[in-house]
C-alpha cells in the first residue's frame, strides 16, 4: 500500500549531510535563523499593532468628545450665572422661566455626565493642586495657611480621568497658619 503524498518530503537536517557540505549546511542554518528572527519580530510587530490599535479604539470611544464637551462648557457657565443672578423678587416674576433654566442647567450636567465629564468643584480650605486647579490671584488672609483655596471663581471639569478645564481659584499666600 502507497503512502500519500501531501507535500514535499521532508528531510531531518541530519539527511542533508549526504547533500551538501558543511559550508553549505551552515548557511542554510543561518538562513533558517534569520527567517525565524525575521518571523518572530513579525508577529510581535503585528500584536504591538493589534494592541495599539485596540487602545487608539478605546481612547477615542472614551476621548473622542472631548472637544465638544469642552465646546458645552460655557453653555454650563451662562446657565449657572443666570440662575445665580436671579434674586427673589426675579423668581417671584418669572418662576416658570427660572424653572426652565434650572431644569435645562440640570439635564445638561445629566448629559456630561452619561458621557464621562465630571465637574471639580473645589471647597474652601481644601489645598490647592495644580493638577486641578488654576490659580487665578494670590492673598493672605487670617486663619488660613499657604495653599488652601480662599475662594472659587469657576468650577473645572474632568472627562473621565482627563482635565477638560481647570477650576479657578484663589489660593491663601499665609506663611503661617
Amino acid at each position: 500500500m502507497a503512502q500519500e503524498n501531501t507535500g514535499p518530503e521532508e528531510f531531518e537536517i541530519e539527511d542533508l549531510d549526504a547533500f551538501a557540505s558543511a559550508d553549505e549546511l551552515e548557511t542554510l542554518r543561518a538562513e533558517r535563523d534569520d527567517m525565524r528572527d525575521r518571523f518572530m519580530r513579525a508577529l510581535a510587530d503585528a500584536e504591538n499593532s493589534r494592541k495599539r490599535g485596540e487602545r487608539d479604539r478605546r481612547e477615542a470611544e472614551q476621548y473622542g468628545g472631548s472637544k465638544l464637551a469642552r465646546d458645552l462648557l460655557p453653555v454650563y457657565d451662562n446657565l449657572k450665572r443666570a440662575l445665580d443672578a436671579a434674586n427673589e423678587e426675579t423668581r417671584a416674576q418669572a418662576g416658570a422661566l427660572i424653572e426652565g433654566l434650572e431644569l435645562t442647567l440640570r439635564e445638561l450636567t445629566n448629559v456630561l455626565a452619561k458621557h464621562g465629564v465630571t465637574e471639580i468643584s473645589p471647597a474652601l480650605g481644601e489645598v490647592f493642586d495644580p493638577q486641578l486647579h488654576q490659580a487665578m490671584f494670590e492673598a493672605p488672609v487670617g486663619g488660613t495657611k499657604a495653599g488652601q483655596i480662599i475662594q472659587v471663581m469657576g468650577v473645572g471639569f474632568l472627562l473621565h480621568d482627563r482635565l477638560l478645564r481647570p477650576a479657578q481659584v484663589g489660593v491663601s499666600s499665609n506663611t503661617q497658619g
